[in-house]
C-alpha cells in the first residue's frame, strides 16, 4: 500500500473564492468550530442511518460522538468524530468542491445575480472552507465505514494545491487537525472552544467532547429542552431554561412549547419575559429569536419568524425544514419562513388570549409592560388588526379606575339599542372620567372607554371597527334625544332665557376673540359649562394629538366653545353682565382656560394661576 502524497491542482481560483468566503460571506471567525462540528454530526447522522439497516460496517459498537482536543503549545486543533467517513474519492468530490462547480461561475453568478455571497454560494458546498479564516493549513484524515476502504489524508495551505495520500487510520470517521495562523492563536484554547460550543452548538444530539484523558468531559447539553415532549418538562424547568437563555432573575410570564410537523416541521419554545426591559446582565443586545437546524444554531437573533410587534418575545426555534446558505448565517427567503412565521405568530396571539380569559391578573401585568408593541402592530400593520384587537385592554367609565377590560366585555355589555363603541381621549384616567364629554353618557350609564395612552392615538388612525360595530369618538357622537333631555333644555331656558342667553354669547365672543372658531349653544352639556369641540369638517381629535406630538412649532387649533346655558356659573356670568363686566370677563377667562386644559391643549397652565388667585379673593369680598 502506497503512502506517496499526489499532489492536485485546485481547478478554481481558490485564492479568490476563500477571500469571498472569508471576508464576504463569514462575520465572525469563531463559527468555522461550528461549521466543523455540524459537518460532524451530519456524518454521525448518516452513518447512524446507515446502521438502521446495515450492520455490517466497520466499528459498529464505536460510540457515535465527537471529540475536540487542543495542543496549546504547537497551536494546534484536532477534532475527530466516529461518522460515516469518506474514501479517497469521497475526499476529492467533498473538499474539492470549489473546483468542480467552478469558480469563474461562481463569480459570474455573483457579478450576474448581484445577491450577497451566502444567499447563492449553498450550491458550491463550501462550508468546510470557513476554517482556512483560523488556519494556515489543515489535515484530514478519514476511513469510510466500509470495511475495505483505506483510510486517506487529505492535506491544503488554502493555495492552488491539495495532496491526498494513503493513511494509517484503523477506526471509522475523520479526524481534522487545523494549524492556526499567527492571528488566529486565541483558538487554541479549550475554554474558547468550550464557549464557542456553548453558543452555538449545545444542542447537537451527539455528545461533544473536550479534552484529553482525565481531564475529558462533555461540553454540550445534546437533548434541546424544546425537542422534548411539553408533558416532560415542568415548569421549574421551563423557567431555569428561559433564565440561562436570558440571564434574567426572573420567572418568565408564560411559555410556549410546540411541536409540529405541519404545514411545516417545527419544535420551538417561546417566552414572554416579565419587563419590556431586560436585566443589566441580559444577553440579548437585538430582537429576534434564536434559529437552530437540527440542533445547531444558525442565526443568533432572527427577525424573520415573528411580526416587529412581537419583537419582545424570546426563545428558540429548530426546524429542518429550513433552507440555508452554505454559512449557515442567513435564511433564503423561502415559503418556510413564511409558514414559520405564520404558524409562530398564530400560536403567540392564541397563547395571549388564553392569558387573558385564564389569567387576568398575569394579563394585567402583560398589559402593562406590553401593551404598546400590541397598539404598534394595529397602527402599522393592517393585516394584524382581526388578531390584535381582542388583546386590547381599556379603562371603561363603568367600571372601576384601575380595572381594564377588552373589546369583546365591552360589546356582550352595551346597552339595548347601542351599535357604537364610544370612546374618549384624554391623557389620563381621571381627565377622561371628568371630561365635559362625558356629560351626557354619564347620564344614561352608556360605557365608554378611555384611550389614555400615546400610542392609542396612533393606533385609532387605523383601527375603526370591531365585530362590526364602528369605534366613534363621544366628541363628535350624536345621541338622540330623550325625554329627559327635553326637559332639562326646558328648564335651562326658563333660568336663562334667550335674549339674555344672547347676551352672554356675545360677550364671550368679545373677550375670546379670535382664539376661538365659533361659540354657540352646547346641545350635549349637562354638568359642565362648557366644552370645546372641533370645527365641523376639521380634523379630529386623533390627527390633532398626532401633530402636537410630532410637530415642534405646534400651535394650539382653534375651536368651537359650546356653552351650556343651565349650568350656575354661565347663569352667574349673565347676571355679572348687569354689574361687573370685569368679573364676568376673568370667569369667561378662566372657563376657556378650563376646556382647553379638559383637552389637553393648554400651552401653560401656570399662566392661569393669577387668574385663580384673583377670582379667590372675589369670593372673600
Amino acid at each position: 500500500m502506497t503512502k506517496t502524497a499526489e499532489s492536485f491542482q485546485f481547478k478554481a481560483e481558490i485564492q479568490q473564492l476563500l477571500n469571498i468566503l472569508v471576508h464576504s460571506l463569514y462575520t465572525d471567525k469563531e463559527i468555522f468550530l461550528r461549521e466543523l462540528i455540524s459537518n460532524a454530526s451530519d456524518a454521525l447522522n448518516r452513518v447512524q442511518f446507515e446502521m438502521l439497516t446495515n450492520r455490517d460496517v466497520l466499528d459498529p459498537d464505536a460510540e457515535l460522538a465527537i471529540w475536540l482536543s487542543v495542543d496549546e503549545d504547537a497551536k494546534t486543533i484536532t477534532l475527530r468524530d466516529t461518522g460515516i467517513g469518506m474514501t479517497r474519492e469521497e475526499l476529492i468530490e467533498n473538499l474539492g468542491t470549489i473546483a468542480k462547480s467552478g469558480a469563474k461561475e461562481f463569480l459570474a453568478k455573483l457579478k450576474e445575480s448581484k445577491e450577497q455571497a451566502s444567499n447563492i454560494i449553498g450550491q458550491f458546498g463550501v462550508g468546510f472552507y470557513s476554517v482556512f479564516m483560523v488556519a494556515k493549513e489543515v489535515e484530514v484524515v478519514s476511513r469510510s465505514f466500509r470495511k475495505d476502504a483505506e483510510a486517506v489524508r487529505w492535506v491544503s495551505d488554502g493555495s492552488e494545491t491539495y495532496t491526498i495520500e494513503t493513511a494509517d487510520k484503523t477506526d471509522r470517521g475523520t479526524t481534522i487537525t487545523i494549524k492556526l495562523s499567527d492571528d488566529a492563536h486565541e483558538f487554541a484554547s479549550l475554554y474558547r472552544l468550550e464557549n464557542i460550543i456553548k453558543k452555538h452548538s449545545d444542542f447537537v444530539t451527539y455528545p461533544i467532547y473536550v479534552g484529553e484523558g482525565d481531564d475529558q468531559r462533555a461540553a454540550n447539553q445534546q437533548t434541546a429542552i424544546w425537542r422534548q415532549s411539553p408533558s416532560e418538562v415542568d415548569d421549574e424547568k421551563y423557567a431555569e431554561f428561559y433564565k440561562q437563555l436570558t440571564l434574567d432573575f426572573t420567572d418568565p410570564l408564560a411559555h410556549i412549547h410546540l411541536a409540529v410537523d405541519a404545514p411545516v416541521q417545527v419544535k420551538a419554545l417561546l417566552y414572554i419575559p416579565p419587563t419590556r426591559e431586560g436585566s443589566m446582565f441580559s444577553l440579548r443586545k437585538d430582537p429576534g429569536l434564536k434559529l437552530y437546524s437540527r440542533n445547531v444554531l444558525i442565526e443568533e437573533y432572527t427577525t424573520d419568524l415573528l411580526p416587529n410587534h412581537f419583537r419582545f418575545v424570546h426563545g428558540v426555534v429548530d426546524s429542518e425544514d429550513i433552507s440555508l446558505s452554505v454559512s449557515r448565517e442567513a435564511m433564503q427567503n423561502t415559503r418556510v419562513i413564511s409558514k414559520l412565521k405564520s404558524l409562530l405568530t398564530k400560536r403567540v396571539t392564541r397563547a395571549l388570549e388564553d392569558m387573558g380569559k385564564n389569567d387576568p391578573e398575569k394579563y394585567k401585568k402583560f398589559w402593562s409592560e406590553f401593551s404598546p408593541f400590541i397598539k404598534e402592530g394595529i397602527a402599522t400593520d393592517p393585516t394584524a388588526i382581526s388578531s390584535l384587537a381582542p388583546l386590547l385592554r381599556f379603562p371603561c367609565s363603568t367600571h372601576e379606575p384601575d380595572e381594564l377590560i377588552s373589546l369583546k366585555d365591552y360589546v356582550e355589555n352595551m346597552p339595548e339599542g347601542q351599535e357604537e363603541i364610544y370612546y374618549l381621549i384624554a391623557d389620563s384616567v381621571a381627565a377622561a372620567a371628568n371630561s365635559p364629554h362625558m356629560d351626557r353618557f354619564k347620564a344614561r350609564n352608556i360605557p365608554v372607554l378611555f384611550m389614555v395612552d400615546t400610542m392609542d392615538t396612533f393606533m385609532l388612525t387605523t383601527f375603526r371597527e370591531f365585530d362590526g360595530h364602528k369605534l366613534q369618538n363621544v366628541e363628535t357622537a350624536q345621541l338622540d334625544e330623550a325625554a329627559e333631555d327635553a326637559a332639562t333644555d326646558e328648564a335651562a331656558k326658563e333660568k336663562l332665557p334667550d335674549d339674555q342667553f344672547a347676551e352672554v354669547v356675545a360677550r364671550f365672543k368679545s373677550v375670546l376673540d379670535e382664539r376661538v372658531e365659533d361659540i354657540r349653544e352646547a346641545k350635549h352639556l349637562r354638568n359642565s359649562p362648557v366644552r370645546l369641540v372641533a370645527p365641523d369638517g376639521a380634523e379630529g381629535q386623533e390627527m390633532e394629538r398626532i401633530r402636537r406630538m410630532l410637530e415642534k412649532d405646534y400651535e394650539v387649533p382653534k375651536r368651537v366653545l359650546e356653552i351650556n346655558r343651565g349650568h350656575p356659573i354661565v347663569q352667574n356670568i349673565a347676571g355679572l353682565l348687569k354689574s361687573d363686566f370685569g368679573k364676568a370677563d376673568l370667569l369667561i377667562e378662566q372657563l376657556f382656560d378650563n376646556a382647553l386644559l379638559a383637552e389637553g391643549l393648554h400651552p401653560n397652565p401656570a399662566e392661569m394661576l393669577p387668574r385663580i388667585q384673583k377670582l379667590m379673593e372675589m369670593l372673600g369680598k
